[in-house]
């Protein structure tokens, strides 16, 4: 039987993280929860120690600083791996991510696949009260970053998805720099150049309702720039060594 952990990055998240780790336990009641957090000043930590008392273990892994969304994943998946975690799910710990559809993202690993990523662009997906230029932002943006990188996935930005531990080992993890959006894109792109099944399955997404967004322009331009500069590169001629075909 597969072992989850599901992995929870926080900063400043006192206003979520209780209900977020209650919905969590509900829904996946023999998952692990580690919560990655980079020293927020308003107590997250302290209130994601407290809930144990509650909902059962809460693993904490702390940071010194903010450090992004990208390196606190890369933090917690090799914290799951050294534990012997089978599969590692991100979500966000401000209800943009719905818990209650964790077994879904689950069962699809345990049917075979190697990442799984809730998508808001298949069949069934949502992004309920968007206007319709971020809507369309979002969407073309994703059709782009696909185009460029020959990778058939629909929601290529998402931050919702489960990956099978030993693709992980796999992927040199390390070695993806990137943050927010572009974290996620060069995840999927490193999973699907190292010869995993990737697939999706449709999720609501809705904006937090208590707190601040952490996602700024400058990570927009870093995930598009890129999704632009690897699209380049791999479509140039590369030096072959004698011998090779």
């Amino acid at each position: 039987m597969l072992r989850p952990l599901i992995v929870l990055p926080t900063y400043n998240e006192a206003e979520n993280i209780a209900e977020v780790l209650r919905r969590v336990r509900a829904a996946v009641p023999a998952a692990a929860i580690l919560v990655v957090d980079d020293s927020s000043p308003d107590g997250t930590a302290g209130i994601a120690r407290a809930m144990a008392a509650e909902v059962g273990a809460v693993d904490i892994l702390s940071r010194p600083q903010k450090s992004g969304l990208g390196s606190a994943y890369r933090d917690g998946f090799k914290w799951g791996r050294e534990r012997g975690f089978d599969v590692l799910v991100e979500m966000d710990s401000d209800f943009s991510h719905d818990p209650a559809d964790l077994p879904r993202l689950l069962k699809g690993v345990d049917e075979g696949a190697d990442l799984v990523i809730g998508s808001r662009y298949v069949p069934g997906g949502q992004i309920p009260h968007w206007p319709w230029h971020r809507r369309a932002l979002s969407k073309y943006g994703n059709r782009y970053s696909s185009a460029m990188l020959r990778l058939d996935v629909r929601d290529l930005t998402a931050g919702y998805r489960a990956y099978r531990g030993e693709m992980l080992d796999r992927i040199d993890i390390d070695a993806v720099r990137a943050e927010g959006y572009g974290f996620q894109v060069e995840m999927t792109y490193f999973v699907a150049n190292a010869g995993g099944r990737v697939i999706e399955i449709p999720i609501k997404f809705v904006d937090r309702v208590r707190g601040t967004s952490k996602m700024s322009s400058a990570i927009v331009v870093e995930a598009m720039g890129l999704v632009t500069w690897w699209g380049i590169r791999d479509r140039l001629p590369r030096k072959r060594k004698a011998g090779t075909p």
